[in-house]
C-alpha cells in the first residue's frame, strides 16, 4: 500500500509490540504518523522513533486522548485564569482480576494502560524533578497498583493513584490553584469551587461538547482532528513523539523509584 499510494499521513494502529518496526519503516518513508498508546514497549524505542522524525521532518502524535477531552480542557483553562497548577490528583481504578495480563503479557499494565493518567499528569504540571512511588502486586504476582508522589520543576505537586483490583473503572483527576479546586470526572462532569463558596459551578461533559457520542466527548475526535490540522497547516502535533518520550521516561521512573519493600 505504501508502495503504491502517496499519502498525507498514516495511522498505525496495533499492539504496541508489533509496533516499531512498521513505524520505522513509514518514518523513513518521510510520511507523518500518528500511533495510539503506549508510544511502543520502551523509552528507548520511542526515542528512537522520535530522533528518525526529527531527521525526516515527519510530524507524529501519539494518541494520549485525556489531552483533547473538551471538559478538561476547558477546567484547565478556568483553573489556570486563577493561577498556576499547584496540586493535581490523577485517579485511575480498575478492576481486572483475576488476569491482569495486557496481550498475554507483553505489556506491563502501567505502561500499556496506566500511562493515560500518567501523561495527563504531565500535561497538567510540566517537567519532572523529583519522584517517590510504591508499587503493589495484589492478589497476583504481577504488579498491579501504581502509586505515586511527583515534584514538578514549577512547583506544581502530582499525585497518581491507580490499582487494577478494585471496584470498578474510575477515572478522575483534581487540579488545584489559589483559591479553586476542580473535581472532573470526564465521563460525566466537572464541580468547581472558588474562593470558600460553599455552592459550586456545574460543568456537563455533554454540554461542553455539546454531544453525548463517546469519541466527542472523550477526546478522540478532537485528537484526531488536531493531527489532521496540524499537518494541514505545518504545525508540530501537541503530543508528538519526542514529547512522548517524556512520559515514557516518567513511567520508568515511577518504576525505578518504588520504595516499596
Amino acid at each position: 500500500m505504501l508502495d503504491e499510494n502517496e499519502f498525507d499521513g498514516v495511522y498505525i494502529i496495533m499492539p504496541p509490540y508489533h509496533l516499531y518496526d512498521i513505524v520505522i519503516d513509514a518514518l523513513n518513508r518521510k510520511l507523518n504518523v500518528f500511533i495510539e498508546k503506549p508510544p511502543g514497549i520502551t523509552k528507548f524505542q520511542t526515542q528512537n522513533m522520535a530522533d528518525l522524525a526529527i531527521k525526516n521532518n515527519c510530524k507524529t502524535m501519539v494518541g494520549f486522548n485525556r489531552r483533547f477531552i473538551p471538559l478538561l480542557r476547558k477546567v484547565k483553562e478556568i483553573v489556570e485564569k486563577k493561577g498556576p497548577i499547584i496540586q493535581v490528583v490523577s485517579t485511575f481504578y480498575k478492576n481486572m482480576y483475576p488476569n491482569f495480563l495486557y496481550y498475554n503479557g507483553a505489556v506491563d499494565i502501567l505502561t500499556c494502560d496506566g500511562i493515560h493518567a500518567v501523561d495527563t499528569l504531565r500535561w497538567l504540571c510540566g517537567e519532572v524533578k523529583k519522584i517517590k512511588s510504591v508499587i503493589k502486586s495484589y492478589f497476583s504476582n504481577i504488579p498491579n497498583a501504581f502509586n505515586a508522589i511527583i515534584e514538578f520543576e514549577k512547583g506544581a505537586t502530582g499525585i497518581l493513584l491507580t490499582n487494577w483490583t478494585v471496584g470498578k473503572r474510575i477515572h478522575t483527576f483534581e487540579i488545584h490553584s489559589l483559591g479553586i479546586s476542580a473535581f472532573v470526572d470526564c465521563n460525566d462532569r466537572a464541580i468547581i469551587f472558588k474562593d470558600n463558596r460553599e455552592e459550586p459551578e456545574i460543568f456537563s461533559a455533554f454540554d461542553i461538547t455539546k454531544s453525548k457520542q463517546f469519541h466527542r466527548f472523550y477526546g478522540y475526535y478532537n485528537e484526531n482532528r488536531h493531527f489532521i490540522e496540524c499537518i494541514k497547516n505545518d504545525k508540530e502535533p501537541e503530543c508528538n513523539f519526542t514529547d512522548a518520550v517524556k512520559t515514557m521516561e516518567l513511567v520508568e521512573e515511577i518504576y525505578k523509584n518504588n520504595i516499596s519493600f
